[in-house]
């Protein structure tokens, strides 16, 4: 009978275990310097697209909020326009990622969201709706904008700030050290990115 219960005890230690490394396992982010999560996404159009879809191509991801003051100041430039022409340009595939939940701030959909994304000239390879939060929580995406350069082989290469200054202000994006742009600059010329991860900055991302 001792027996038994032993077997019976370290039968569920061994079940409680599982359930901790599963769950574990679910709650694992992003890390530079490591594979960036697989992930597949819908975007404005309907059309899925998966990060396996892009290997072999440097991919950006972009968290944005088109309410967000911090977000406005880079599309009312225009600079992340600029900057999405600039390296879709170079096949640098770029994707634009809202996890806005429904009914939070800068969540859009059908006609509104066409029209939106037609007023911002967005210039990203994609827009990707991440609704549910799936995607945003497993990359550890925190802020409107949350940058992340992944590299060819999918290895993260670059998490954080787009920028080296946190402020809403549009002067300083011409005085400002764009951090998404030297990780992109170094990585394609064979240099080593300067800098791997910055604290973001700009409005927490309405899961």
């Amino acid at each position: 009978m001792k027996q038994v219960r032993i077997s019976f005890f370290y039968g569920i230690l061994g079940a409680v275990l599982i359930t901790v490394m599963i769950v574990q396992a679910g709650n694992m982010t992003a890390e530079v310097g490591k594979k960036a999560p697989e992930f597949t996404l819908t975007d404005s159009e309907g059309t899925s697209h998966s990060l396996s879809d892009f290997k072999g191509k440097y991919v950006v991801l972009e968290w944005t909020n088109f309410q967000c003051p911090f977000v406005r100041k880079h599309y009312d430039t225009g600079n992340m326009q600029k900057l999405q022409e600039r390296y879709t340009g170079k096949e640098v595939v770029w994707l634009t990622v809202n996890s806005s939940a429904r009914g939070k701030q800068g969540f859009f959909e059908g006609d509104s969201l066409q029209r939106q994304l037609r007023e911002e000239k967005i210039a990203s390879t994609a827009y990707l709706l991440d609704t549910d939060g799936r995607v945003g929580r497993e990359y550890g995406a925190k802020t409107t904008p949350h940058m992340y350069v992944i590299s060819p082989d999918g290895t993260l290469i670059y998490a954080g700030a787009i920028d080296d200054k946190p402020s809403t202000r549009q002067s300083h994006i011409a005085v400002a050290d764009n951090y998404v742009e030297k990780a992109l600059n170094n990585a394609m010329s064979g240099n080593p990115v300067p800098v791997k991860a910055t604290a973001p900055y700009g409005c927490s991302v309405k899961y």
